[in-house]
């Protein structure tokens, strides 16, 4: 065991302070860079701000079912705390793979609450407890809101030859929330 005291915040301790960058933003959100992607610079931009729209939603649902996890009750309170976490987990992940696309093809992917709040078209919840059919009521209507966007942005991307993005939406995004909606809509039968 050592006898030295480890002092914390102790300014004489410290070094320089740090400060943030002066260069400000590198890429500006309303600019995409070029990638060599062979693909349509303007097809690469509308992928980005359908992405980037999906993305914003599927953190919502992420963040919905995150919330419903935590404020479960009842007497199906068990099962749905599992459900809803093992749902909150496969939205992470889609999360991840719309953001890496929307940086793969030169955008820039919305990351931060505030920006998230203002741009998901999904229904705002109240920040209260609801009963568990609320709960699976509103996470229904969540999906059919990603649902309909997402089977819209796959047909534009695979018409403008976005077949990547085409790819996401349709083997990840509709497929993932699909196989949610059967889990929770099966709690209502």
């Amino acid at each position: 065991m050592s006898t030295s005291t480890i002092v914390r915040n102790d300014p004489s301790k410290l070094k320089e302070p740090v400060v943030p960058s002066t260069r400000g933003e590198t890429q500006s959100f309303t600019l995409a860079r070029r990638n060599p992607l062979a693909l349509d610079p303007t097809v690469a931009a509308s992928s980005i701000d359908n992405l980037n729209q999906l993305l914003a939603d599927t953190i919502t649902i992420r963040d919905l079912y995150k919330k419903h996890h935590w404020q479960a009750s009842g007497p199906t309170f068990y099962i749905l705390h599992l459900l809803f976490d093992k749902h909150a987990e496969a939205q992470s992940t889609l999360v991840d793979l719309l953001a890496e696309r929307v940086q793969t093809l030169g955008g820039v992917s919305l990351a931060m609450a505030p920006d998230i709040a203002e741009a998901t078209i999904i229904p705002r919840c109240p920040k209260g407890r609801e009963d568990s059919a609320s709960q699976i009521a509103r996470l229904l209507q969540a999906h059919e809101v990603i649902l309909l966007e997402a089977r819209a942005m796959a047909r534009n991307s695979a018409a403008s030859g976005d077949v990547g993005t085409n790819d996401i939406i349709v083997s990840d995004v509709v497929r993932t929330n699909e196989l949610q909606v059967w889990f929770l809509a099966e709690q209502i039968q």
